[in-house]
């Protein structure tokens, strides 16, 4: 999962992605709340700093132009200096605008929020104050909008709608554009407004929905995995998407395709704002498809994206840097073969994924000889990923005496990792081997030709009843740890006579 998380978000490229939709600007009023006003019992705000961003669509925007992406802009604005303040912030960051057209009569929406800083420093919203009109748009910009939208089309690599319902994805917009984008041969990808009826989204690609959002429009509620998976599928089925994901917050994401139905959690967090994690996770999704990964790697990493959203105080970007930070950290081992248990766990549900075959074996590996490399070199043969369960030092001495292991557990794991044929290492400390196996739940078991049959293979049974098997590996005759060991010390031994 590491390797491929990093090869995806590294090679994100430039792609162009339309983003159509509500665009607002969100101002941010910040001061020190220190007293309470002598008129009304409320907070008096000395302000000290105003910050305008790019808010809805415009916020999709500034996140796709932070993962190197070129946004391609349609929908309105105002005739006013808000207006005119949004075009310059997307200009900006780089995000093409001529498709944003100008509505008199009509405001620029506008979310004003004040902003308390207590000792100068935490940040609490105190009140949000909206500047907006929810009227649907004239069939005269209407056509301009889907004018801009034909002539983008040839030029772009993915398609986004952000749905605030605000007036400008109408069911008619929505439909025409989804038509449209689907007939260049795009991936239309929506993040839905809150309604009981989706049927405008019918036909794209793929929706975003979150959990209250998900329960309004599937019509049961959705609190548990289980919930999110019966409620995603009905999304899918209803609409004919190809895909739906639907965002648990704290619990993470739940994805659904044709293939695919899994849920993949949040790591906890100190959750600061929630706002904007949807725009997050709508740009690392676009950016990661245009880049031509699947869904399932794409939701793995906007599930990411969205988590280091949440940490930051308002509708925020998430770089390519703080993405790869956060994988590293993530998924922290690296190259490192050697796993503790749960992160293997989490590893072999991530290659399984992926359609790989997981090949199993186990043992003391003290003092790797020929017969060792043989016997892995076999099994790199018997499939994809090769897992060694490797026994503890206090197993060893139990199963070979008190004078073993030669070599520390860390030590040879240490070893093992060395070679091309072996993909990961975990250490056991178990008397036996079952209890890891029926973790690990391998594709194939792999033992030395010394078992003599299948049967004496511990946890033969358990993995055939799944669909798995056993394979016997042939030996190297005359090779072993424990002749090699004697023969050490009989060298020894007439070393000190002679």
């Amino acid at each position: 999962m590491y390797e491929e998380l990093l090869r995806t978000i590294g090679n994100l490229g430039t792609p162009r992605i339309l983003i159509a939709g509500d665009f607002m600007l969100d101002v941010y009023v910040y001061g020190d709340a220190t007293r309470i006003s002598p008129e009304a019992p409320v907070p008096v705000l000395r302000v000290v700093q105003t910050e305008s961003r790019c808010g809805g669509a415009g916020s999709v925007a500034a996140d796709l132009a932070a993962l190197g992406a070129v946004p391609v802009c349609i929908g309105v604005v105002g005739e006013d200096a808000n207006g005119g303040l949004l075009k310059e912030r997307l200009t900006a960051l780089g995000a093409e605008v001529a498709g944003i057209r100008t509505v008199p009569d009509r405001p620029t929406t506008t979310k004003q929020r004040l902003i308390g800083l207590a000792q100068h420093r935490h940040k609490q919203q105190l009140m949000r104050i909206d500047r907006e009109s929810t009227a649907a748009l004239d069939e005269s910009v209407r056509e301009q909008l889907l004018q801009a939208c034909r002539e983008a089309l040839a030029d772009v690599d993915i398609v986004c709608l952000q749905d605030y319902d605000k007036g400008v994805l109408s069911a008619e917009l929505c439909r025409e554009m989804i038509r449209l984008g689907t007939a260049a041969g795009h991936k239309v990808l929506v993040d839905p407004v809150r309604s009981a009826d989706y049927t405008k989204y019918a036909g794209a690609t793929l929706l975003t929905p979150n959990r209250y959002e998900t329960s309004l429009a599937v019509g049961f509620e959705v609190r548990e995995a289980a919930e999110a998976a019966r409620a995603a599928q009905v999304l899918r089925q209803k609409l004919s998407l190809d895909a739906a994901v639907v965002t648990l917050d704290r619990e993470g994401l739940y994805l659904c395709t044709e293939t695919t139905a899994q849920l993949i959690p949040a790591r906890p967090r100190n959750v600061y704002d929630v706002t904007g994690a949807g725009d997050v996770v709508l740009a690392i999704l676009a950016v990661s498809l245009a880049a031509d990964s699947d869904y399932l790697t794409a939701a793995h990493l906007a599930n990411i994206g969205g988590g280091i959203e949440v940490e930051k105080f308002g509708a925020s970007t998430v770089s390519v840097s703080e993405m790869v930070h956060e994988i590293v950290g993530q998924f922290g081992t690296r190259n490192n073969k050697l796993r503790p248990l749960d992160a293997l766990l989490e590893e072999i549900d991530w290659r399984h994924s992926r359609g790989q075959t997981i090949v199993f074996t186990n043992g003391c590996f003290d003092v790797i000889h020929r017969g060792h490399i043989e016997y892995l070199r076999f099994c790199k043969t018997q499939g994809d990923v090769v897992v060694v369960g490797l026994n503890s030092d206090s197993s060893v001495r139990a199963l070979k005496g008190p004078e073993r292991p030669i070599n520390n557990q860390q030590d040879r794991a240490a070893v093992l990792s060395g070679l091309e044929t072996v993909d990961f290492i975990t250490i056991f400390e178990e008397p036996s081997v079952l209890g890891l196996v029926r973790k690990v739940k391998p594709d194939v078991i792999v033992k030395g030709g010394d078992w003599g049959n299948k049967e004496g293979v511990v946890g033969w049974d358990f993995v055939e009843s799944y669909g798995g098997k056993v394979v016997l590996a042939p030996l190297v005759q005359g090779k072993s740890s424990t002749a090699t060991i004697e023969k050490m010390k009989a060298l020894q031994t007439d070393a000190k006579g002679s």
